[in-house]
């Protein structure tokens, strides 16, 4: 099995807004980026050498409009089944995110006002439903789904057999990617300190590098620092009543 190799693809901006292809026997995308981002994901492919009818599979991170908003549109460019855990079926049927977005500081609470984020998109059924971990050697890579909940319920990464962590929004960079190498919270999370957790599970694994869905990719040691200031921060607001969370009725509480 060859080594599999973490293409950026950018979507808005040179890293505002990332998909990522990933390269091994057989190609699949990460993400799908905004609504009608598809053709243009489709071209960048091409434009790596790729035939877009090869993409075996098409792994969307997590049930925001910004990750799943061309899915559709992108599986039927490629003809690629689309995988998505099951805690986000909800988002990927409906076409909607979970609403109110919970703004992880004022770059959230300045965005949440956007009207582009609380647009219906057309709705997927995937066709690989994950519901834990999800060995990806099948359709072509060495590389595994993992389930990293709390960004939403449903959120996954994909850590490949190089150590490469494609992360979506687990973390990002300062100011939504514009602020490059620079580890922070992306503007939204349902669970804040859920996310931590599972960022700190898969840091525990020694990750070569993180890529994530806005900005350039992250160094570990970088980003285990930023975890350990982040977790101090977070357990001072939880200990104050003032960390927003949704519940498990997907309501904020």
């Amino acid at each position: 099995m060859s080594r599999t190799k973490v293409v950026p693809i950018p979507v808005m901006g040179r890293h505002h807004i990332n998909a990522y292809l990933l390269l091994g026997r057989r190609p699949v995308i990460v993400d799908a980026g905004t609504p009608g981002s598809g053709r243009r994901i489709h071209e960048q492919v091409a434009a790596h050498g790729v035939d877009p009818a090869d993409v075996s599979l098409i792994v969307i991170t997590h049930g925001h409009i910004d990750h799943f908003g061309s899915a559709a549109e992108l599986h039927r460019l490629t003809g690629a089944p689309v995988a998505g855990h099951v805690a986000d079926l909800g988002p990927y049927r409906s076409g909607r995110a979970r609403e109110p977005y919970l703004p992880t500081g004022l770059m959230g609470r300045l965005m949440a006002r956007h009207r582009n984020l609380h647009v219906r998109v057309p709705p997927f059924e995937p066709d690989v439903v994950v519901t834990g971990e999800t060995d990806l050697e099948d359709f072509g890579v060495s590389a595994r789904i993992m389930p990293t909940p709390g960004h939403t319920a449903g959120s996954v990464s994909v850590l490949t057999d190089r150590g490469d962590l494609v992360a979506g929004d687990l973390v990002a960079n300062s100011l939504f990617g514009l602020v490059r190498g620079r580890p922070a919270n992306p503007p939204f999370h349902d669970d804040p300190l859920g996310n931590l957790a599972s960022l700190r599970r898969m840091l525990d694994l020694d990750p070569t590098r993180l890529h994530v869905g806005h900005g350039t990719p992250l160094e570990p040691d970088r980003v285990r620092r930023w975890a350990d200031r982040e977790q101090r921060r977070l357990t001072r607001l939880a200990a104050a009543g003032r960390l927003p969370a949704r519940t498990e009725t997907g309501a904020p509480r």
